[in-house]
């Protein structure tokens, strides 16, 4: 049984969805579907997924981030590298418009 379930944990999970069209419902349920999901999830880890905490730091490191996306200049970045090749694609692909 620790054979499978280590071979389990370094699997990625791949969910693909597909809709003839992207409506008003499709898109609702889309919507539904993610927030189940992650209301599932916190539950088994025993955390609140949708704690107001975290959407107020949420709010407080969007404040530090867009002035960078905003910028005529390219800024210094300092974030996690997630977050700095996130900002630099979306730099890369406004300049594009």
């Amino acid at each position: 049984m620790a054979c499978a379930a280590s071979r389990l944990r370094r699997q990625p999970s791949v969910n693909t969805i597909l809709a003839d069209r992207l409506t008003p419902e499709i898109l609702g349920k889309l919507v539904a579907l993610y927030e189940h999901s992650v209301f599932t999830q916190g539950i088994i880890w025993q955390i609140n997924s949708f704690d107001q905490w975290g959407v107020e730091l949420g709010k407080v490191l969007a404040q530090r981030i867009i002035p960078e996306l905003e910028s005529p200049k390219d800024p210094k970045l300092k974030h996690d590298s997630s977050t700095n090749n996130l900002i630099r694609r979306y730099r890369k692909l406004r300049k594009g418009k």
